[in-house]
């Protein structure tokens, strides 16, 4: 299944269909297996052989190959069953959260169509919203799954880091990378999991329940009072919550944003400064001014900041032994209205960068879970456990879910 639209649309903001305009046909599954009869989409950052991995850029996709094989992430799929129809829209090279692609536009937000999908997994997440897919692949840096589920109202999963296979999808920063999926349903979303995860390393269960205070504070007060009553369930299931606040130690959430997005921009101008000094890529504007602030920051000598994401996994490994779960809003608003001017779209990213680098820097799992709706949009909390203990967590989304 693929797109007819017009691949360099007029605007940026054009809705369109979730699937990218070059994206190979349908592939089968195995006829059999614990995901027959279900179908997948894939981020056009993941390699499918003989086919071009775009990577939401028309310069990428001119310069680089046809893949040789397809990444091991996408065969472990077909191998349980399903099916692949296409490949979906991503932001360019996968460094934003908007879901706003220059070049091939912005797939709709079935949830809300006059407001943006999230992003980078864009595509994904609005094919799995929209019912064009069971399940999707995206990939999760800074949040490219947690908020396109967020924004969209669907359930979405970043595994520990290095839990699953990154072999065949293009890295971004690879310290912080980490292939994740979307899903309609909570069991569903455990299913993959058992797929792609396996058992966890430990039985250990989810047993006591943080309130990250200083998370819920950067949310809307309308999200906030929104999260109350899956807030009491999850009360139901685990006890009442301790209230912590994560960047106490770190000068606050900004702060460690601001460490997150340093390490993360070295790690992206390693990867892509020397492709994009020789190509001379044409990106849209966000984006290029984004990669420049990677090379700025790749000139800069470094500080503290690997090391304080160290001792900040440390105090985050100790918090979360023993079967602790954090929660905590998955995104500060619903999704903004498209066409976002740069002030104001500097600031969500900002808000929502300070929540989700939160498993990003101690390499923790985290689900989103649409729980209530605000202004007739998604609202959605976050779940997290420690490192390794995917299958619990997502264990505890679905008894939340069915308790909801």
């Amino acid at each position: 299944m693929t797109s007819t639209a017009d691949p360099s649309p007029s605007s940026p903001h054009d809705w369109q269909s979730p699937f990218v305009p070059h994206g190979c046909g349908p592939i089968p599954g195995a006829g059999t297996g614990p995901l027959e009869h279900l179908s997948f989409a894939v981020k056009d950052i993941f390699d499918i052989a003989g086919h071009v991995t775009g990577c939401g850029n028309p310069d990428w996709l001119a310069s680089h190959a046809p893949a040789a094989e397809t990444a091991p992430v996408v065969l472990q799929l077909l191998e349980a069953g399903a099916d692949m129809i296409g490949k979906t829209i991503t932001e360019e090279l996968a460094y934003s959260l908007q879901g706003e692609n220059f070049h091939y536009g912005t797939p709709v937000n079935p949830a809300c169509p006059d407001r943006i999908p999230g992003g980078s997994s864009s595509g994904s997440a609005s094919a799995v919203a929209s019912g064009d897919a069971d399940i999707a692949l995206g990939s999760d840096t800074g949040g490219s799954v947690r908020i396109p589920a967020a924004l969209c109202g669907i359930f979405g999963i970043r595994p520990s880091h290095g839990r699953v296979s990154l072999t065949g999808v293009m890295p971004l920063a690879p310290s912080f990378d980490t292939v994740g999926w979307f899903t309609r349903e909570a069991h569903l979303l455990r299913r993959v999991g058992e797929i792609l995860l396996g058992p966890d390393p430990a039985e250990i269960a989810p047993s006591r329940l943080y309130l990250m205070a200083d998370g819920f504070e950067l949310a809307d007060e309308a999200v906030r009072e929104a999260l109350v009553p899956s807030l009491a369930a999850l009360s139901d299931l685990l006890g009442g919550p301790a209230v912590v606040r994560v960047g106490e130690s770190e000068d606050g959430l900004t702060a460690l944003m601001l460490r997150f997005r340093t390490l993360q921009a070295r790690e992206i101008w390693a990867q892509h400064g020397p492709w994009i000094e020789t190509t001379r890529p044409s990106f849209g504007p966000e984006i290029a001014a984004r990669f420049e602030w990677a090379r700025r920051m790749a000139g800069e000598a470094p500080k503290d900041e690997a090391l304080r994401r160290e001792h900040f996994s440390l105090r985050m490994a100790r918090l979360l032994a023993d079967g602790g779960v954090l929660v905590m809003p998955s995104a500060p608003a619903v999704a903004p209205r498209k066409g976002l001017d740069l002030a104001a779209s500097q600031g969500f990213r900002d808000r929502t960068l300070s929540l989700t680098c939160v498993a990003g820097m101690a390499r923790l799992p985290q689900v989103s879970l649409p729980v209530a709706e605000v202004e007739g949009c998604p609202v959605s909390l976050s779940l997290i456990m420690a490192r390794g203990l995917d299958m619990a967590l997502l264990g505890l989304s679905e008894r939340l879910m069915a308790a909801l």
